[in-house]
């Protein structure tokens, strides 16, 4: 059920200032003071039953959404966005009271015509993205949740939604960075750690996924999802069954019942035989992983967390349909209708020149550890000893042992050559192609006048998520005034984004030949070459930032990736995420860069 009230750190509800935007549509150009005024008469007039129709409208709806009259409240709100037909809190109202009307398409319809209206509400693209996860579009959903956290940074909900769209998207790698991130903002989140239980079954690795279960149920002990999740991972994939009924036992004993108790219940009496049977032996079961548990802290009280539970359907297909555990459907979040729950992200420092775009790093997460090559060594056989029963060979005895006289002529068997030993071949280190640098000089000034026109077309288009025509307007803005830093720099991000790399590469040695200290250009360089495939030069645009910068903790993070992924090389790698870890420990991939040392010991 979507919520229709925020909740603050005290875990109770409270109101937002929905209905103090709408009073601000009545305002006039009369100065502040007169302004002010007019909204105090206006809320005296909300108190005294007197309000427009359009915001009492918007109240009542408000209202009856809180009671669960979502009919009534659909009304009201369809009658508060025909009178404020440009205020996009009374649309993305509406959107909450159809979505929880079991009405989508105007749902949809409803968030939509709230972002048209205002592009920064993001509420609306929270919701939105929640709603897109409801009708299974992970797609879709995942580009509302990025929307959301570029602006909300710091709020682990928006991190979360993202994490399992990506998780629904089969991409893993980016699921579990952003699930790290919602443990890094909120430590011991029970739904981020059920979800990395998850992604670590996407994996394959089901001990991981288990430790990782069991850390959510530990953290939020009546916590549904992690319950039924441990139980389900411990009875298919580790074939231990009395964890699996102990889990299947303790879900079964929430309050209230969950709608699936009978079908859980029938697989708990099936396991009630198996459960005290001697354990599996070690051909059933999965060797042990090497991770251990995160740290946990005492369990936070039921209803504390700000999002509602969402749960996973069945981890892997069912065996048979005596045993297969139960399909947990998943919930539909809460919507977001209230105050923003944490502060934008500060705009980027440009001086007077222009917007400078911060580009995303790209996922520079934890990959398996590099394959060793192993030196065997080959033993040469022995010759094989001399047969005395051979034919016509007469056997040795002490008589005759001085002078053996053969019966027969027979030569004697050749001596078996012994094989030369094997040399065992090291691998050539990976080699990779060259990027030919067009090392630009700095460009001669230009039109910036001219150009500041395309300029701001290109951040508008960007607003509407219209990227083709963001990277062609940078582009005539660069040209008009080749000297422009930040036109220069946001035209190789948008083409970056675009995977046109070329032309990516081409904009950031513009840029840099503009501004060569820049760490953020010079980065962005980085990861444009890697991801191009010129890794080798990649490496050497990192460490010139290094050389400048020896405390850049993304340059560290991304050499020890790229050592660690493409050069195998494990000393590097060690000796870069060792320093990330140094300087930044509370680093969202800091769990996973520990993960990964503990794999490769030196």
């Amino acid at each position: 059920m979507l919520a229709t009230k925020n909740e603050n750190e005290d875990g109770k509800w409270k109101m937002e200032d929905g209905i103090q935007r709408v009073i601000g549509k009545f305002h006039s150009p009369f100065s502040i003071l007169h302004s002010r005024l007019f909204v105090l008469a206006a809320i005296a007039l909300f108190i005294a039953g007197c309000s427009p129709s359009g915001p009492r409208s918007l109240l009542k709806g408000k209202k009856l959404l809180e009671r669960g009259d979502y009919a009534g409240a659909v009304a009201q709100f369809k009658t508060a966005t025909a009178l404020l037909a440009t205020n996009a809190q009374a649309w993305n109202y509406l959107g909450v009271a159809c979505q929880n009307a079991g009405q989508p398409t105007e749902a949809v319809s409803a968030y939509q015509r709230a972002l048209a209206l205002d592009r920064d509400l993001m509420e609306a693209h929270y919701n939105l993205g929640c709603l897109w996860l409801e009708q299974n579009k992970p797609d879709a959903a995942g580009s509302e949740f990025t929307a959301y956290t570029l602006r909300r940074p710091k709020a682990p909900e928006g991190w979360l939604k993202l994490g399992l769209a990506q998780l629904q998207s089969h991409d893993v790698t980016s699921a579990e960075k952003s699930f790290s991130t919602v443990l890094y903002l909120s430590p011991n989140n029970a739904e981020a750690l059920n979800s990395l239980g998850l992604a670590r079954v996407e994996r394959g690795h089901p001990r991981e996924a288990e430790q990782f279960f069991a850390a959510a149920a530990k953290e939020q002990p009546d916590y549904a999802p992690a319950l039924l999740n441990l139980a389900t991972v411990a009875q298919q994939y580790l074939h231990d069954n009395a964890l699996a009924l102990q889990n299947y036992r303790a879900y079964l004993a929430l309050t209230p019942r969950p709608a699936n108790w009978d079908a859980v219940n029938d697989i708990a009496n099936s396991l009630e035989p198996s459960a005290t049977a001697a354990p599996a032996t070690e051909s059933q079961t999965l060797a042990p992983e090497t991770r251990t548990p995160p740290a946990l802290s005492p369990a936070r009280p039921a209803g504390s967390s700000r999002t509602q539970t969402v749960a996973r359907a069945n981890l892997n297909p069912p065996r048979s349909a005596a045993t297969s555990p139960p399909v947990l459907k998943v919930q539909p979040a809460p919507a977001i209708v209230g105050t923003p729950v944490a502060e934008a992200p500060p705009e980027a420092s440009t001086g007077k020149t222009g917007t400078l775009n911060k580009l995303n790093p790209l996922n520079w997460f934890r990959s398996s550890a590099p394959e060793k090559t192993e030196v065997t060594t080959v033993t040469p056989p022995s010759p094989p000893a001399a047969n005395n029963s051979h034919i016509g060979v007469t056997p040795l005895s002490p008589a005759n042992s001085s002078a053996p006289t053969p019966t027969a002529s027979v030569p004697a068997p050749a001596p078996v050559a012994a094989p030369k030993p094997v040399k065992i071949v090291q691998p050539a280190p990976p080699m990779f192609p060259r990027y030919v640098y067009l090392s630009p000089r700095k460009p001669k000034p230009g039109d910036r006048r001219t150009a500041s026109g395309p300029f701001t077309r290109a951040r508008e288009f960007e607003q509407d998520s219209r990227w083709l025509d963001a990277m062609q307007s940078y582009r005539q803005a660069a040209e008009l005034d080749p000297a422009w830093f930040e036109a220069q720099y946001n035209y190789g991000v948008i083409a970056f984004r675009l995977r046109n790399f070329n032309q990516s590469l081409a904009a950031y040695e513009m840029a840099l030949a503009i501004q060569p200290d820049s760490v953020d250009a010079r980065y962005n360089f980085a990861l444009a070459l890697k991801a191009a495939g010129y890794v080798t030069d990649a490496v050497n645009e990192l460490k010139k930032i290094l050389t400048a910068n020896p405390d850049e903790v993304r340059a560290h993070l991304a050499l020890g990736t790229l050592y660690a992924q493409q050069l195998n090389d494990v000393a590097q790698a060690r000796q870069h995420y060792t320093k990330v870890l140094a300087l930044d420990p509370r680093n969202p991939q800091a769990p996973d860069i520990q993960f990964w040392l503990s794999s490769n010991p030196p």
